[in-house]
Formats: structure tokens, C-alpha cells, sequence
């Protein structure tokens, strides 16, 4: 089978995340999940290393079909470097799938690797990793019904004396 790879920040990796993960697999039969850091984007909760062991542990339950990565630099440079045949993104608005749009064109035309778009479960489309962090940072609240349970350890783990109060 084809291999996919799985992009994203993942800080942290939550439910729609791992939806799409398990589709993945069921899809191509071999994943790599590849946890970047965007310099874009703010530093966030966990370092690249910590969201990788988290995103390992979230996803263990697949098994060897899945191996969990980090990169620096660009998407279509770790694709290539492991021989993906597709890279898999996600979008939950019509904002996002414009962004995923014009990446997926750049991509193949600039190495031939196709994008594939999955949705998450309607249940998880509404789950956002910078929400999440906000509720912890804000409320010291943690959203269960949205991580996995090494995730939600972990972000109690993190959160600020402030929220904690």
C-alpha cells in the first residue's frame, strides 16, 4: 500500500486529529505523522518533541502502521524525504479548505505528491488545538470529550498556577 504522510502542529493532538489519522490508515495502510514546527505560528504548549510522544501515545491503539515524526522546513520537503505518495490534510471551514486548496495545487505541481482532503467526524469538526489551549491557559479547564487521555494528562500537567487557582 501507499505510504501517507500527516502533517500538522498537532499542539496539542486532539480528537479530529486522531479521526483523521485513523482514516488515514484505513485508507493507505501505512501513515507517518509528521508533528512540524511552523515558524508562523506562536510557539504554543508543548515543544515538537513533547507533541510527538503525545500524538505517539494517542495513536498506539494502530499499531506499526504508524510512525510519528518531527521537521523543520517545508511539508513537501518530509513528504519527499520518506517517499509519500500522498500527504493528508483536513479543513473544518471553507476558510481552511481554501488555504488546503492552493497548498494541495503548489504541492503537486511542484513534486507530483497528491493531497488528499478527509473530514473529520461531525462530532470532532468543531475542535481546535488553539481553543483548547486557550481553555487551559484562561479557565484551567480541560476538555475532556475533545483529547485523548495522554493528552489530557499532559495538559493538566501544563497549566498555568493562574488557571489552576
Amino acid at each position: 500500500m501507499a505510504v501517507a504522510f500527516y502533517p500538522g502542529s498537532f499542539d496539542p493532538f486532539h480528537l479530529g486529529h486522531l479521526d483523521i489519522a485513523e482514516q488515514a490508515v484505513a485508507l493507505f495502510g501505512d501513515l507517518v505523522i509528521g508533528v512540524m514546527h511552523n515558524p508562523d505560528k506562536p510557539s504554543g504548549m508543548f515543544s515538537p518533541n513533547e507533541r510527538a510522544d503525545l500524538v505517539r501515545q494517542s495513536v498506539a491503539h494502530l499499531g506499526k502502521k504508524v510512525c510519528v515524526e518531527t521537521y523543520g522546513g517545508l511539508t513537501l520537503e518530509a513528504a519527499s524525504k520518506i517517499a509519500a505518495s500522498f500527504i493528508i490534510k483536513s479543513a473544518r471551514t471553507g476558510g481552511d479548505f481554501e488555504v488546503e486548496q492552493q497548498m494541495a495545487q503548489t504541492n503537486q505541481g511542484a513534486s507530483g505528491i497528491e493531497t488528499i482532503l478527509l473530514f473529520s467526524r461531525p462530532e470532532h469538526s468543531f475542535i481546535s488545538s488553539r481553543y483548547i489551549r486557550q481553555f487551559v491557559d484562561y479557565t484551567g479547564e480541560i476538555a475532556t470529550p475533545m483529547v485523548s487521555a495522554p493528552v489530557l494528562k499532559a495538559l493538566i500537567a501544563k497549566q498555568t498556577p493562574q488557571a489552576k487557582k
